[in-house]
């Protein structure tokens, strides 16, 4: 596959490395970049991360590029956001108390129940593979990001909060949690969210990279 340049969000609570090694595996240029003009500039943007809410938010505004990741997703250009990067998304979290957030998918956060639908206590955080569903009333993930997956692959988690859309449509792949479904994707338009880390997360993740590479 012919190399492509994608940008990495580098606002100092990324896994940087590890994202830049598999997309260099699928035959993409990375190049990290800090600044609003060469969030700007970016023909595919990826926003990663790692750690609580406020922390990223905080980052974020204090290298000014909230504004210029909100124009950005307006641009019809992809965008993947990962782990904590696809929480700060969402319109606000409970994390610490209420922060805002990016908005760019209507939506809050919210933490990993304690317990499970049923009752049953259980493990916080939600550490480990999992598979990934469809959500009610769709069969694949035909001309998504998770095209060529199917219902069960699995992928690497590690989180303790989950993003609630308030659009079902926006709803790609869900993880079962106990008796809790966790959403695992969400996407609007261009912008796709991963609450889990293809990069950590095999063949299936490469996948997702590569699917997200020829968009």
């Amino acid at each position: 596959m012919q190399s492509q340049p994608i940008s990495v969000i580098d606002y100092g609570v990324g896994n940087l490395l590890s994202v830049q090694r598999g997309f260099n595996h699928c035959g993409a240029e990375v190049k990290f970049v800090s600044s609003p003009a060469e969030i700007h500039a970016a023909e595919k943007l990826v926003l990663p991360g790692v750690g609580a809410f406020p922390n990223g938010m905080a980052s974020l505004s204090n290298l000014d590029l909230v504004s210029a990741i909100q124009d950005f997703s307006l641009t019809n250009r992809p965008m993947l956001a990962i782990c904590l990067g696809m929480q700060l998304l969402l319109d606000e979290s409970e994390e610490f108390g209420k922060t805002k957030g990016l908005g760019i998918i209507e939506g809050v956060v919210t933490p990993v129940p304690i317990t499970d639908a049923l009752g049953a206590k259980q493990k916080i955080p939600h550490i480990g593979w999992n598979e990934l569903h469809t959500r009610q009333g769709e069969e694949t993930w035909q001309d998504s990001i998770l095209n060529g997956l199917s219902s069960g692959d699995a992928t690497y988690f590690i989180h303790s909060y989950m993003a609630i859309p308030n659009n079902i449509e926006d709803l790609l792949a869900y993880t079962p949690y106990g008796a809790i479904d966790v959403p695992a994707v969400i996407t609007k338009n261009y912008i796709t969210g991963c609450q889990f880390h293809p990069e950590k997360s095999g063949e299936v993740g490469l996948s997702i990279l590569r699917n997200f590479m020829k968009l």
